[in-house]
Parts: C-alpha cells; structure tokens; sequence
C-alpha cells in the first residue's frame, strides 16, 4: 500500500493511499483528523475488490470518527473535548466534566446549575429495586449486581426505550449518571450486611456517594473534604480513554438501537476483565503477593524479566501508552496526599514506588516503555480511602459512565451510524456432506 502525501497539509481531501493487488488498483481516500492523525478509509474495500481488511484486536482499525477523547499514546497525552486532563484534574469536578463529555463543552453557571439539580432529582432508586438485591448471595460480585440493576432500569423507565426521543434522552442521561453511584453503595451495602443509606439532597455527587458508602445509622459520618477531592479526582481521571474495550462495547450494542440502559450494562461488563477495569484488581494482589514474600520489589523486578518465571509485573505498560500515562503522574501525586492523612502508613505504597523507582531505572522497561499506568496507584488509593478490593473496578464504573453516555450519544445523533458487523476470514472445514449416523465411523 503507498500513501501519496498532499501537496498543501490543509487540503486533507487530496491525499490517497493506493492498493494493488494482483492486476486490480483501488485508491482509498485518506482521512485526516484534527490533531493530524491519518486514517485509510476502506468502506469500499469489499465492494470494488471482494477482499476484507483483516486486523485482529483492532490493533490498526478505527472503528469511528469521534469528536470527544484525544489520546496520544507515543506523546502521553489525553484531553477531553480539547482540554489537557491536567488542566480537568487541577480545575475541574467529575460533574462538570461529565457534563463536557456529554454535551461537548464546559457548562456555564446556568448549565452546571440544571445538570447539578438533574443529578439530585434522580439519585434515588425505585423502591422495588431494594428488593432485587435481596436475591443476591452475599458472595456476588458487587460488578454483576451493578450491570444487572443499570439493565433493570429499563424495566422501571420504558420511554427510554425510544432512543429517537431527544427530551427522554436528557432524563435518561441524568438518571444514568446519578443512579449508577447509588447502585454501587447498595451493592457495597449488601455485602456486608449494613442497611441501605439514602442518597441526600445537600451533597456534591462524590460526598454523596461516600456518604452512601460508609455511613451508619447508628452514628454521625465525617465527611472528609480533602477525601471527596480526591475521588472527585480518581473519576475524572477514569471518565473517559478513546475507543477502549469497554466503550467500543457501548458502541458496538448500542449500534443495534439499543437503549441506553442497556448499552452500558454490556459496557460494565466488558469492563470488569482484569485486563481492562480489573486491572487495579491485580496490581494490590501483586503488591500484597510480594509483601507476604519477604524477597523485596527488585528480586520480582528481576522476576519478570525473566521470561520463563511466570510472573507479570502488573500495572506497567499500556496497549495504547508507550511513553508515562498522564493520569499515572496525577494520581501519583494524589497517592502521596492522602496516605499522609493516614494513621498507619501503608506498605504496599512503599513498595509500588520501589517497583517504579526500579523499573524506571531498568534499561529492560525503558527500552520497552513499560511505565507505570494509571491502575499502578490508583488500587492504593481506593484501599486508603476504605474501598474494598472487589469495588474498585466498579468505582471504574462510575468513573466511566459520562464517557461511555458520551460516546452513545455522539453515535446515535450520527446520521451515517450502522449496525456494527465486522467480517471474518473463515478458516473452517471446507465443504462437508451431512453423513447418517449408522454411516459414521
């Protein structure tokens, strides 16, 4: 395939790629993105040669032309919508963000106003769903519950069914966001066994969701202000990442019209992979593995370089990042922050930063650009904060609903939009005749 290069940068519509094979010659227009990044169109690859582009995982496909998340994986950079995720992380809430990814710009006093007074009018479940949660072992992943009870919504509100319905979309959109912290706290309630706490009308989204979490009939809950800013932090930093696993999921189900509700229920469960949103997951598992070793974090640093030990270094390396993640030099600083308000220092903070110290010194990592991601620190926060291991992949969750709405929406306004149905290159038996069962050997 060659790539003929325009003559002016700003006449994107002249450069072509051209692809021979055999005596055929098809040209396939180039199309050029805001920040420069190249892409071949090949929607009439089929249809002019009869041959599929073949590409598994997606490594080189775009699936989608979106105007939301701009990531440079060689350059470390993400911004949402044109802002620097520093600048959002610094200056920012996680509501006003989700509101910049949803709708595609920062609120004015008025917007943040509505969308904040949206958030608390539909915080609260439907009394019928408490009991969906009483069928629920108290060994149930807090993630199955959560795509279980989004799913069910659709049940309680059946106008979002009718995704076309532009005035049910907002409200929609606004019981999505505010539900989902409500849905987690319940689900977290009923592991162990405490009764429901009510969502309350006089706190932020994030306060709230402590509130829901880790407050008790039985006594008054300190909110800790410095504490509810740095979750405020931690989702703002998982709101949204491109065309990740779990939203091209969204897309991808929500491609068939499918409702909302339902589309990020799918996401949720895409998400909760340990390669994906349970990656956190792996890397305090790591951390505990070698605290309760004894051998200290260089003798593992050695250990997974060493091809045939079996052993993984967890949380370093990203499939798109090949210079530091941005959002793992935020959360570091954050990680630092709040285990100085902890009573009891944490080991396993002392022991990630000797894996990073080690492995950023290794020349092994940094010929691969393996650098800390941002699941590196942000398992260690969650555990500071009282968050329980089998929660923090749905404190991803929570975090990643406005960008999974986000991308939703921008697909189902999109006039162009198609049921989403990729191609195989089949490599099965070729034809084979029925045989009758007494005839079978």
């Amino acid at each position: 395939m060659l790539a003929r290069e325009p003559q002016e940068e700003n006449v994107a519509d002249q450069a072509k790629a051209e692809l021979k094979f055999n005596d055929k010659s098809l040209e396939l227009p180039v199309v050029v993105g805001t920040e420069g990044e190249r892409g071949i169109d090949i929607g009439k690859l089929r249809a002019q040669t009869g041959m599929v582009s073949l590409d598994p995982a997606y490594m080189n496909t775009a699936s989608t032309k979106s105007a939301i998340t701009f990531l440079d994986g060689e350059r470390g950079i993400l911004r949402y919508r044109g802002i620097p995720i520093e600048e959002l992380a610094e200056k920012s809430t996680f509501v006003e963000v989700a509101y910049l990814l949803i709708y595609g710009h920062l609120p004015s006093k008025q917007e943040l106003s509505k969308f904040s007074e949206a958030l608390t009018r539909h915080s609260m479940l439907h009394e019928d769903m408490k009991r969906f949660y009483d069928g629920y072992p108290g060994t149930a992943h807090p993630m199955a519950i959560l795509s279980a009870m989004v799913l069910s919504l659709s049940s309680f509100y059946p106008q979002a069914l009718d995704v076309k319905n532009h005035e049910e979309q907002e409200a929609t959109i606004a019981r999505l966001v505010s539900k989902m912290r409500t849905i987690a706290a319940f689900s977290y309630k009923k592991s162990i066994g405490q009764p429901f706490v009510y969502p309350r009308n006089n706190l932020s989204y994030c306060a709230n969701f402590l509130n829901m979490m880790f407050s008790v009939p039985a006594e008054p809950y300190d909110l800790d202000e410095e504490i509810v800013k740095v979750l405020n932090l931690l989702l703002i930093l998982h709101a949204d990442h491109e065309q990740n696993c779990s939203t091209s999921t969204v897309r991808q189900v929500g491609s068939s019209q499918a409702n909302l509700f339902a589309s990020v229920a799918a996401g949720i469960c895409a998400l909760w992979g340990p390669l994906h949103g349970g990656a956190n997951e792996e890397v305090l598992s790591m951390l505990e593995a070698i605290r309760a070793d004894g051998g200290g974090p260089k003798k593992f640093v050695e250990l997974a370089k060493t091809k045939d030990s079996g052993f993984r270094l967890m949380g370093f390396g990203h499939r798109v990042y090949k210079n530091y993640d941005p959002r793992a030099k935020i959360i570091k600083v954050a990680a630092d922050k709040v285990m100085k308000k902890m009573k009891q220092p944490d080991p396993l903070l002392d022991i990630a930063k000797t894996l990073e110290e080690a492995a950023l010194n290794d020349s092994y990592f940094v010929e691969r650009k393996l650098y800390p991601n941002v699941d590196f620190y942000s398992g260690i926060i969650y555990r500071a904060l009282g968050i329980p291991t089998n929660m923090f992949t749905v404190m991803f969750a929570i975090g990643r609903t406005p960008g999974w709405i986000a991308h939703w929406k921008e697909m189902t306004e999109d006039p162009t939009t198609k049921i989403f149905r990729p191609r195989q290159i089949y490599t099965g038996s070729a034809l084979t005749h029925y045989v009758p069962l007494d005839q079978r050997a």
